[in-house]
């Protein structure tokens, strides 16, 4: 499969992939009965199209391979969701909060900026082998998560990284 991310893929590859489409399609669910849309349109959005993604490579039993790559991006949520479970407990200032900010940036390069870096590299090499439309889905949904994710790395440096600078140095200045 790492040879061909077009054509080759096992069932339990499939299988990978049908499951995250019913996790993503839950999550989406939960999302719109339990917060407000204010709160989680920007989430909804990006569940949207990893659905809309996801779902072609399944029902065209293609592109499975590629996917398998896509949800290496999830291994950073592992740390973004740890991070929203620490700020509800009100542990922002706790080592563990700390720990996990200098690991979820990490990862947060790692799996998602050079994953989505990968695939938008792969997708424009490989323009000749896959047809227009589902190129066109493909772009566009990379475009949007590449976006999307730089917005995001700029608000977790912002909260976790460089608000704290800027408070230590106006306690310096007192």
């Amino acid at each position: 499969m790492a040879k061909d991310l077009i054509g080759t893929h096992s069932p339990a590859a499939h299988s990978v992939v049908s499951v995250s489409i019913g996790y993503f399609l839950q999550d989406f669910v939960d999302m719109l009965c339990n917060q407000k849309l204010h709160q989680s349109w920007e989430l909804l959005f990006h569940h949207s199209v990893v659905i809309i993604c996801f779902s072609v490579a399944v029902l065209v039993h293609q592109y499975i391979g590629f996917a398998l790559v896509a949800l290496l991006v999830e291994i950073n949520s592992i740390f973004l969701h740890l991070r929203q479970i620490l700020l509800m407990a009100n542990l922002v200032h706790s080592t563990c909060y700390r720990l996990n900010s200098i690991i979820n940036l990490g990862t947060y390069v790692v799996f998602r900026i050079t994953t989505l870096a990968w695939m938008t590299r792969w997708l424009v090499l490989n323009r000749e082998n896959i047809p227009l439309a589902t190129y066109t889905v493909g772009t566009v949904g990379m475009a949007i998560m590449t976006a999307m994710n730089i917005i995001l790395f700029y608000r977790l440096l912002r909260s976790d990284f460089l608000k704290s600078s800027r408070e230590a140095w106006r306690e310096k200045e007192k």
